[in-house]
């Protein structure tokens, strides 16, 4: 198990000024930060690093939501990283997220759910490397 997990705050939290207190929350979970950037993606690279979602019937809404507006990527870093930030965020309905999770005080709905967490180890590695070079981690 990997003590390293990678996450995305949307566009949806960043538009509605949340990002703040996001990575607030998240560093005081403990979290390290590995790295962190913000930046936008184009429909291009949003298609890229969701083609795992290519069939899915969401995924051309869900490549123009994460193209519509800059994100913040970041790679964090504690003891059992994927699962405890997953517990984190919460279900990814935030009508069904508990009480206290990220998704249930910031996103606003399945579709527009204020952050994205790697759901395993291999994905972890695979998302942060998408948007972060070796030199770029710490």
């Amino acid at each position: 198990m990997s003590n390293r997990t990678f996450t995305m705050i949307k566009p949806d939290a960043m538009k509605n000024g949340h990002a703040g207190a996001i990575i607030d929350r998240i560093i005081k979970e403990g979290f390290g930060v590995v790295a962190l950037k913000m930046t936008k993606l184009s429909a291009e690279k949003a298609g890229e690093f969701y083609a795992v979602h290519k069939e899915r019937p969401f995924y051309g809404e869900l490549v123009e939501f994460m193209s519509s507006g800059p994100i913040i990527a970041a790679i964090l870093e504690k003891d059992n990283a994927v699962a405890a930030f997953r517990e984190l965020i919460g279900a990814t309905n935030p009508a069904q997220a508990a009480e206290g999770t990220i998704r249930k005080l910031y996103a606003t709905s399945v579709g527009e759910n204020a952050v994205h967490g790697s759901d395993s180890d291999e994905n972890a590695k695979i998302e942060g490397d998408f948007f972060f070079s070796g030199l770029e981690k710490f």
